[in-house]
């Protein structure tokens, strides 16, 4: 099914109008359901050694297909990807969490925090910043580093306010995300072994992301 998920994005995205989209909507609302199921199923696995995302429903966690076109200048209607955020209270929690990412030739799964807002990225700052002997053993552990490479994020250019310019690693207080990704060919999203794949990357971030939670929520 997620051959069909990836044919029906491409088509959309050479389509990206009403009028096709309403004529193909029975056939979104399927792929949607599908998706849904394989968020579902994610959720169970990672409860399993990350029990804050237990018994989350999995139709909270799926973004919606329209597009806010209130502020771009591309008018196109719809997002030429599904995408799922496992993280407590939905995909608008707010903490760090699981993300799956389908989109044809550009597929990838993500975890921590993407976008957050100031008071939120000024405490993961903090967090760092405090705890950096903490920190640092998580982002450099061998399996973290050959699975992610890294943090990766926009970043500031300057070293943020409020902060000692001197500070050995203020380079990880520039970040304004902090995530970690792992990109997929469509080749590998449409095998069967694809959801076991995913399920070891996300057990090789569930460090980080309890870090970000714990100085998130402090």
């Amino acid at each position: 099914m997620n051959t069909e998920i990836l044919n029906f994005l491409s088509e959309l995205k050479e389509n990206n109008n009403k009028d096709w989209f309403d004529s193909n909507r029975a056939r979104y609302k399927e792929l949607r359901e599908y998706f849904i199921d394989q968020i579902a199923i994610l959720i169970d696995k990672v409860a399993e050694f990350d029990p804050i995302v237990k018994l989350e429903d999995p139709r909270k966690s799926v973004f919606r297909i329209n597009r806010d076109i209130r502020f771009s200048n591309d008018k196109s209607p719809y997002k030429t990807n599904f995408g799922g955020y496992i993280v407590p209270g939905g995909k608008k929690g707010g903490g760090a969490g699981y993300y799956l990412h389908f989109e044809p030739n550009s597929s990838f799964i993500g975890g921590g925090i993407y976008c957050p807002p100031n008071p939120t990225l000024k405490r993961i700052r903090w967090g760092i910043y405090q705890n950096i002997d903490e920190f640092l053993p998580i982002i450099s552990e061998k399996e973290f580093k050959k699975a992610f490479g890294g943090i990766v994020g926009s970043k500031l250019v300057n070293p943020p306010k409020g902060f000692d310019k001197d500070f050995e690693h203020i380079d990880l207080l520039k970040f304004k995300d902090y995530n970690v990704i792992v990109n997929f060919e469509d080749k590998q999203i449409v095998k069967d072994d694809f959801i076991d794949k995913v399920v070891d990357y996300f057990k090789k971030m569930i460090s980080f992301n309890q870090f970000l939670n714990k100085v998130v929520e402090e």
